[in-house]
């Protein structure tokens, strides 16, 4: 395993591969799936949406990544210490935002139960079914961006944007 130092002296696993570089067709597909999922969104939903899948799925990388932009929106502190216990502190988020929570959470995790019809029917109930598409599909665009900065082993902090 390769390491480099960052900035606190701890040990970083250099990337294992350039996805970006090695996959651009790939890579640019993934880029407009994005931006089509979050069309319309609210871009405070989708900031708690991307944190929670990615707390999940452990990825620090694009844990930084979402709850820096998350706050350089507005997004105060509060809100995004509890959206990892937010089932415990509903009062923090509105009942589209705690649906949408819920909704991440099944879908991300799909393989143990499913998508439970409880969870689904909550989630259609307080998004129309045009939004309701949009979260879905920004779901499925956070855990695939999850999955790629695993796999490939991207650093927490070494964003680019």
């Amino acid at each position: 395993m390769t390491t480099n130092t960052s900035t606190n002296s701890t040990p970083v696993r250099a990337p294992r591969l350039e996805f970006a570089k090695a996959a651009p067709k790939a890579f640019r597909a993934l880029i407009a799936f994005d931006a089509a999922a979050r069309e319309g969104l609210d871009p405070a939903l989708v900031e708690l949406i991307q944190i929670r899948a990615s707390h999940l799925n452990h990825c620090a990388y694009c844990l930084h990544m979402h709850t820096n932009d998350a706050r350089k929106a507005g997004e105060s502190e509060d809100r995004l210490h509890m959206v990892a216990v937010w089932r415990e502190a509903r009062h923090f988020f509105t009942e589209r935002e705690q649906a949408a929570l819920a909704l991440t959470e099944a879908v991300t995790l799909v393989a143990g139960a499913g998508v439970p019809d409880d969870v689904y029917a909550e989630a259609a109930a307080r998004f129309d079914e045009r939004e309701l598409a949009q979260v879905l599909a920004l779901i499925f665009t956070i855990n695939t961006w999850n999955r790629v900065a695993l796999s490939t082993a991207k650093a927490a902090g070494t964003d680019e944007r």
